[in-house]
């Protein structure tokens, strides 16, 4: 496994779900329920069914798009079904949205349908849809996908508000559909005349003519993750942009796609890529958004113009040069990374951008951040812990999704993991070195094993000293630092309330005990919240670790040993246990008590040595409130 790792640094989401028409099968209709009931709408009076004995039907599909302005929601919902004869889809109530927010409604499950309506689209020409208003799940029924033919097979399009395209179901920030194309291959044969070429200098001189702009012959030097700026009440059809920086000769200054050019260009324009650029825009850049570290302090920033490429007004070209083309003359600069080591990392201050490298020794489940309290757009993260060879501390990496869903859902132990353009997060000088960790930027990508061959930095000294690190390795003892399961609890809680609080009103801190109820049940799928609470703690009961793991097999029981032993180093795993021990009561000012039940290990127990009349405040994790 490690050689085949190893050679790639030689110098040599789900994905589209099958939706029929509205109105229209793949399959025979005779027999088809699906069909049969929406048959049934059509012709009622009313419009709406009561099914006092549904059949169960196959959900294939859960997919998300933008509403519209008039919805009290931010997204609607299309549920792609199949009753063993024919598939359909159907709209979700924005009533039963909260199915999904969940995770209870997912593909692979059969349900029954109690209750629908039907609904006339009046701008299209087509039958209307139906819209599912009552439903129950059943799980384990029959067979799966494996008899359903036809999987795939058509565009997808959202039934509701003129739509061109679905969404991811946890974030907005990864390509998702049939509209986003795979990487083009960059030309075998492209005649560069160089005299017409501009440099990105001189374009700051005549970018305000009213002629054509001359061609640009540029490298890619960095590359955001896609932004998703749509809004209910706006009709954008490919409502995204990225950002890259490209440089030449002369200087570095930002390129930004916009709208469809995203689907089509977005996978192919990778860095280290050289790309010819005509028929384009240059405007004043944007004071606001954030801008990547260079690591070539050679190439000159270009900050006051941004080069616009938009598929009109006018639609750009854009051609790919192979690098086996390009001649020495046209003095491209390279690109140059920042790599640390970990041994390196306690010297780095707070916010301070590097790259890394690493074997992979644990991946964390996946995780989901609100943008705010009343949003419905989450940020996707996990954390990571990859090994260097330079310390015995390894690096913490909290990686959120960069718009590379076929690395991010498929980071794996034992893989090398390499990120670029990553932020120091040390938010108190006197932090241990286990209190340190990076975190990801709108400019940061991510590789694992399989993604590595012909990337830019294959050639950089610290990467070739961890790849000659590797190969000293034995891969079974490499093994036994693998951790798998479990979370980390960071950032850690900070260790004095007025710190937790950190300029916040108390009471915009605290949350009371009629609130926790209703924010543990708005709790999203995978959504991590921390939350803070205080009262007087009357009761307290500490169960011995030995009572929690005497009834388990040997071999459990040695890893929750060897687990335990892991947490006594703060910046490693915390796992997770199937028992809680200690239990804890509280009581509040309006004499309610509320009980907890609190994973509490030998480091902390000290947080426990305390008085029952003292009030003290305690904050919690709330993990996932579903299957993972």
């Amino acid at each position: 496994m490690q050689a085949a790792q190893l050679a790639e640094f030689d110098a040599e989401s789900p994905g589209p779900s099958f939706r029929t028409a509205p109105g229209l099968s793949s399959g025979p209709a005779a027999g088809s329920w699906l069909q049969h009931t929406r048959e049934q709408l059509q012709v009622s009076q009313c419009r709406r069914l009561v099914l006092p004995d549904p059949v169960p039907v196959l959900v294939l599909a859960v997919q998300r798009y933008l509403g519209e302005g008039a919805r009290p929601a931010a997204y609607c919902y299309d549920v792609s079904l199949w009753d063993g004869v024919s598939r359909d889809t159907w709209l979700l109530s924005p009533e039963l949205a909260q199915w999904v927010h969940r995770n209870r409604l997912r593909c692979g499950l059969w349900a029954r349908i109690g209750r629908c309506s039907y609904r006339f689209l009046e701008k299209r020409l087509s039958s209307g849809l139906v819209c599912i208003e009552e439903l129950e799940l059943e799980e384990g029924h029959g067979a799966g996908q494996d008899g359903v033919t036809g999987h795939g097979e058509r565009e997808d399009i959202p039934l509701l508000g003129g739509r061109k395209h679905y969404l991811p179901l946890w974030n907005n920030e990864d390509p998702y559909g049939g509209i986003w194309k795979e990487g083009k291959p960059a030309e075998e044969q492209l005649n560069v005349n160089v005299s017409k070429i501009c440099s990105l200098q001189h374009l700051e001189n005549i970018w305000r003519c009213k002629t054509a702009l001359p061609p640009l012959l540029v490298r890619i030097m960095h590359k955001s993750r896609l932004r998703f700026f749509g809004k209910p009440d706006k009709k954008t059809d490919i409502p995204y942009q990225a950002y890259f920086e490209v440089a030449d000769h002369s200087g570095m200054m930002s390129l930004v796609l916009w709208n469809s050019l995203c689907p089509e260009w977005f996978n192919t324009l990778q860095v280290g890529r050289i790309i010819l650029i005509q028929q384009y825009a240059v405007k004043k850049s944007y004071s606001k958004r954030t801008l990547p570290t260079p690591g070539n302090l050679q190439v000159k920033r270009l900050p006051s113009l941004e080069i616009s490429l938009n598929a009109r007004d006018p639609p750009a070209s854009i051609n790919i040069i192979k690098e086996n083309l390009v001649k020495p003359e046209w003095r491209l600069p390279s690109v140059k990374y920042q790599f640390v080591t970990r041994a390196d990392l306690n010297d780095l201050p707070h916010n301070k951008v590097c790259d890394v490298i690493g074997l992979v020794n644990f991946v964390g489940r996946c995780e989901r951040k609100r943008f705010s309290d009343d949003s419905e757009d989450f940020w996707l993260y996990r954390w990571i812990q990859i090994i260097d060879g330079t310390s015995d501390i390894p690096f913490l990496l909290e990686i959120f999704a960069t718009s590379q869903p076929e690395i991010f859902e498929k980071i794996h132990p034992l893989s090398y993991l390499v990120c670029t353009q990553m932020r120091v997060i040390r938010e108190d000088p006197l932090d241990s070195p286990g209190a340190v960790f990076l975190t990801t930027s709108n400019e940061s990508q991510v590789f694992i094993s399989g993604h590595h061959k012909g990337q830019p930095y294959i050639s950089d000294r610290k990467v070739r000293n961890f790849i000659s690190w590797m190969k000293t390795q034995n891969e079974a003892e490499v093994k036994k630092k693998v951790m798998i399961g479990g979370y980390h609890p960071f950032p850690l809680t900070p260790a004095t309330f007025t710190k937790y609080c950190n300029e916040n009103k108390v009471e915009s801190v605290l949350t009371s005990f009629g609130e926790l109820r209703n924010v543990i049940e708005h709790l999203h799928y995978r959504e991590h919240k921390r939350i803070a609470i205080h009262g007087v703690i009357v009761a307290l009961r500490y169960v011995e670790y030995n009572d929690i793991t005497r009834n388990t097999p040997d071999k459990e029981a040695h890893s929750a040993s060897r687990s335990l032993f892991l947490f006594r180093c703060p910046w490693l795993l915390s796992p997770l246990r199937t028992e809680p021990n200690v239990h804890v009561v509280i009581k509040t000012k309006r004499k309610q008590n509320l009980a907890f039940a609190l994973y509490v290990y030998p480091t902390v127990i000290h947080l426990f040595h305390i008085k029952c009349t003292h009030t003290y405040y305690i904050s919690f994790y709330s993990g996932e409130t579903s299957n993972i």
